[in-house]
C-alpha cells in the first residue's frame, strides 16, 4: 500500500513537471495547436488530481494502519514489561508516552501524505529543468545544498529546545497526575494549594511555553533564512540565464516557471520540519522506555484458558529479592525466605508497615521475579517461560486495587447470573447491576469497591486468593462475613487463601499466621523462622474461642 502511494505520488510529480513544460512551450510557441495545448493540458490536470488524491488515500490509510499498530503494539509491550520495570520508569512517564508520544507520531504520520507529494513534485520538476539544461541545474542545486546545510544548522538548535520541552512535559504530567489523585488534600489547605500551582504547575509550564517559543525562534530564524536564498536563487537564476550564451528562451522562461511553481511544496516541507522533528524526539522517548517499534511483540504467547493443573504445594527456597537503593544508600531487601503455601490452608501474613508484606505478595504470585532462590511448585522449579501459566493460579485484590468496569477476561453463557448471585452474597445487589458483563456503576465507596473487586475474583474460580489489606475499608459488619463466611467458604471449596490483615482478633480463624520483620520471616521466639510461622498466641485465642462457645 505505501508502495502503490509513492507510486501514484511520483506520477503526480511527474505530471506536474510535463504540465510545466506544457506550458511553458505553449508561451514559447504561439503557433502550436490549440487542440492539442487544451486536450493535453486538460488530461494532465486531471492525471495529476487524479494521482494525488490516489497517493493522499492510499497514504492516509497507510498512515492511520501504523497509528493503530503503533497503540496496539505499545500496549502489548508495557503489559509485557516486567512490573519492576515499570515501577521503575514511573507511571506518568509511560502514560505521557501512550498519550502524548503516540499523538505527535500520529501527527507526522497524517502530514506523510502531503511530504510525499510534495517531494514528488520537486523531483519531477527537477528531471524537467536537469532535461533543458543540467549545467543551470548544477549550479542551482550546489546553492540548495548550501542553504540545506545552513538550515540543519538553524535548526539544530530548534531541536534541543524541543527535546527539552518534551523532557518538561513528562514533568508537568506528574504534576497534573498529583493535581488529580490530591484534589483532596489541595483543596483543604490553601498554601499548599498555592504552593502547588506556583511551584510545580507554573515552574513546569513556563519552562514549557519558554523551550517551545525558543524551538519556534529558532525555526522561524532557519525559515526566513531559507525564503531569503530561494528567491536569491530565482533572482540568480533569471541573472544567469540572461547572461549565459547560446541558451534558449524556452530555456529561461522554464526555469522561471518551475522555481515559481515549486515555491509552495517548498514552504510546505519546511513547515513541516517542526511536526517530523517533534516524532523523531517522541520515537526516541518510546525507544528509551524500552518499548522498542522494531521487531515482533514482546507480549507472551497465548495461554491455555483450560483448568490448571492439580497442585499440593508452593515453595519458596532462599527467594530474596531487593529494590534498588536510595538516594542515600538504603535498600530494603526481602528475604532471603524458605516459605511453603500447601493446597486448601488459610494463611494470614502480618507485620509492620514496611515489613515486606506487599512484597511478598508480588514475589509469590510472580509479578516480581526473585533475584535469588527458587519457587517450586510440587517441586518443579517456575522458570521465565512458565511465568504465565504460573500466575494463572492466582487471583488477587492489592491494596491499590483498580476496578474495572467490566468482567474483562470472562466468559460463559450464565456470566451474568452467577456475577449476580455474587452481589447478593456481597450485599451490592441493590447498587449495581451486571449486563452483558458490564457493571452498571462504579461509582461506590472505597469499602463497596473492594467488595465489587471480590467480585471478579470469585468468577475467576483460581487456585490460590491473596487479599491486600482487604478488610481494612469495610464496616464490622462485613468485615465479620470476609472473615467467618467468605473465607471459611473458599477454603471449604479447597482454595487457598493468603490474607495481609492487622486483625488479630481473627487470627485463630488461620491455620497458620506468618510475621515478618523487616523483611525476613520471626518465628515465634523471635528468632528467624525455616517454615515454623505459626504464631504463639494462636493456641490461646482458639481456647478462648472454645471458652466462649
Amino acid at each position: 500500500m505505501a508502495a502503490a502511494a509513492v507510486i501514484a505520488g511520483l506520477i503526480g510529480g511527474g505530471l506536474s513537471a510535463w504540465l510545466i513544460a506544457l506550458v511553458n512551450r505553449a508561451l514559447n510557441n504561439p503557433g502550436q495547436s490549440k487542440t492539442l495545448f487544451v486536450l493535453g493540458f486538460v488530461g494532465l490536470v486531471l492525471g495529476k488530481v487524479a494521482t494525488n488524491a490516489i497517493a493522499r488515500l492510499l497514504l492516509n490509510d497507510f498512515a492511520q494502519r501504523t497509528i493503530s499498530d503503533l497503540c496496539r503494539s505499545l500496549s502489548r509491550k508495557v503489559l509485557a514489561a516486567p512490573l519492576t520495570e515499570l515501577e521503575r520508569v514511573g507511571i506518568p512517564r509511560i502514560l505521557v508516552t501512550l498519550t502524548d508520544d503516540i499523538a505527535m507520531i500520529g501527527w507526522a504520520a497524517q502530514n506523510v501524505p502531503s511530504f510525499a507529494m510534495n517531494l514528488a513534485v520537486l523531483a519531477g520538476c527537477a528531471i524537467y529543468l536537469g532535461w533543458l539544461s543540467w549545467k543551470v541545474l548544477a549550479g542551482v542545486t550546489f546553492f540548495i545544498v548550501i542553504g540545506a546545510v545552513i538550515y540543519r544548522v538553524l535548526t539544530g538548535r530548534a531541536y534541543k529546545y524541543l527535546q527539552h520541552a518534551r523532557d518538561t512535559r513528562d514533568v508537568l504530567f506528574q504534576h497534573f497526575r498529583a493535581l488529580t489523585e490530591g484534589i483532596k488534600e489541595l483543596k483543604l489547605h490553601a498554601p499548599r494549594r498555592e504552593a502547588f500551582i506556583s511551584e510545580r504547575i507554573n515552574t513546569a509550564t513556563e519552562a514549557l511555553r519558554r523551550d517551545a517559543l525558543a524551538g519556534v525562534r529558532h525555526h522561524t530564524l532557519a525559515d526566513t533564512c531559507s525564503q531569503v536564498l530561494f528567491y536569491g536563487i530565482i533572482g540568480g537564476t533569471l541573472l544567469a540565464t540572461s547572461i549565459i550564451p547560446n541558451l534558449s528562451t524556452e530555456t529561461r522562461t522554464g526555469y522561471v516557471l518551475a522555481m515559481l511553481y515549486v515555491m509552495n511544496p517548498v514552504w510546505s516541507l519546511m513547515e513541516g520540519w517542526p511536526i517530523f522533528a517533534r516524532a523523531r524526539i517522541a520515537l526516541e522517548k518510546v525507544n528509551a522506555l524500552g518499548l522498542s517499534l522494531e521487531g515482533p511483540h514482546s507480549a507472551p504467547a497465548e495461554i491455555d484458558a483450560g483448568p490448571v493443573r492439580a497442585w499440593k504445594r508452593l515453595d519458596l527456597e532462599g527467594v530474596s529479592f531487593a529494590y534498588p537503593a536510595d538516594s542515600e544508600g538504603h535498600a530494603f531487601m526481602l528475604g532471603p525466605l524458605n516459605f511453603s503455601l500447601r493446597r486448601g490452608e488459610l494463611v494470614f501474613i502480618t507485620g509492620g508497615n514496611g515489613s515486606g508484606k506487599s512484597t511478598l505478595v508480588k514475589v509469590v504470585t510472580g509479578l516480581y521475579s526473585p533475584h535469588t532462590g527458587t519457587i517450586r511448585l510440587d517441586g518443579r522449579p517456575v522458570v521465565e517461560d512458565d511465568r504465565e501459566a504460573y500466575c494463572r493460579y492466582f487471583s488477587a485484590v492489592f491494596s491499590d486495587f483498580y476496578l474495572f468496569d467490566s468482567l474483562l477476561g470472562l466468559s460463559g453463557p450464565d456470566l451474568d447470573a452467577r456475577a449476580s448471585r455474587y452481589l447478593v452474597e456481597l450485599e451490592l445487589d441493590a447498587k449495581v447491576r451486571v449486563s452483558d458483563g458490564n457493571l452498571s456503576t462504579t461509582a461506590l465507596s472505597q469499602g463497596q469497591r473492594k467488595r465489587l473487586a471480590l467480585l471478579t475474583a470469585f468468577l475467576e474460580d483460581r487456585e490460590i486468593y491473596i487479599f491486600d489489606e482487604w478488610a481494612a475499608d469495610q464496616d464490622p459488619h462485613y468485615r465479620e462475613i470476609f472473615y467467618k463466611r467468605l473465607l471459611p467458604q473458599l477454603k471449604s471449596r479447597g482454595k487457598t487463601v493468603v490474607v495481609i490483615s492487622h486483625d488479630d482478633r481473627y487470627y485463630h480463624l488461620a491455620d497458620r499466621v506468618v510475621k515478618l520483620d523487616y523483611g525476613t520471616v520471626a518465628a515465634p521466639n523471635g528468632r528467624d523462622g525455616v517454615d515454623r510461622y505459626e504464631s504463639p498466641t494462636i493456641p490461646e485465642h482458639r481456647r478462648l474461642e472454645k471458652e466462649e462457645t
